[in-house]
């Protein structure tokens, strides 16, 4: 039987980490979530930055071999064990996934800032978005509006975990109450009922320091 562990932050907020999880759940795989308190930079400790590389989280463990960034982490999921598939199945559309996972991670950077994923697991921002944010929802909206088909409730069709990235970036302005359009509204709240991202929700989190 294989062994999975996989390597969490402690707060459980990390978007990227909730892919991996989300991913291994989806795929109906046994595996160990093991949390690493990042304000303690136990991620910098010489064993778990061996084994990241990039002494980040998420780093997956599979019977020895270990794999940070949680793209390449899904990608390795989805190639490796059976089961419910993470991408699509037509080249172009995988591409388009891969896509929409490369551009969440890399843009978008004010709304990443003033809505980090405190605002979804534990309590709202009472400061209003910034111009530059605004900016960047409004370039988040029309990235979704474009990739997303009239009336459908996922981006491809079936269900894929670019789904998982695309509907937390827009809950981070959901759960703060900043205005999202009605599309976007009730596809990111149909994606975040998916039992797997529940179950991520649902994570026991230690308080906040004050």
């Amino acid at each position: 039987m294989s062994s999975l562990t996989l390597y969490v932050d402690s707060r459980y907020t990390s978007p990227y980490a909730m892919s991996c999880f989300v991913a291994l759940t989806e795929k109906q795989l046994a595996f160990d979530v093991v949390p690493i308190n990042l304000d303690n930079q136990d991620n910098r400790q010489s064993a778990y930055a061996n084994a990241s590389l990039t002494s980040r989280v998420p780093t997956l463990v599979h019977d020895g071999f270990s794999l940070s960034e949680s793209s390449a982490i899904d990608e390795y999921i989805d190639e490796v064990f059976p089961g419910t598939k993470l991408y699509p199945a037509d080249a172009k559309q995988r591409a388009r996934a891969r896509q929409v996972q490369a551009w969440l991670r890399s843009d978008l950077m004010p709304i990443r800032t003033e809505r980090s994923t405190l605002v979804i697991f534990y309590q709202p921002s009472k400061v209003p978005l910034s111009q530059e944010a605004k900016e960047a929802a409004a370039k988040l909206f029309f990235f979704a509006e474009q990739t997303l088909q009239q009336h459908a409730k996922n981006l491809f069709g079936e269900w894929s975990i670019a789904d998982v990235d695309l509907s937390l970036m827009l809950q981070r302005l959901i759960c703060n109450g900043d205005s999202v359009p009605p599309r976007m509204l009730d596809y990111a709240n149909y994606q975040w009922q998916r039992p797997a991202i529940q179950a991520w929700a649902r994570m026991q989190r230690p308080p906040l320091s004050t």
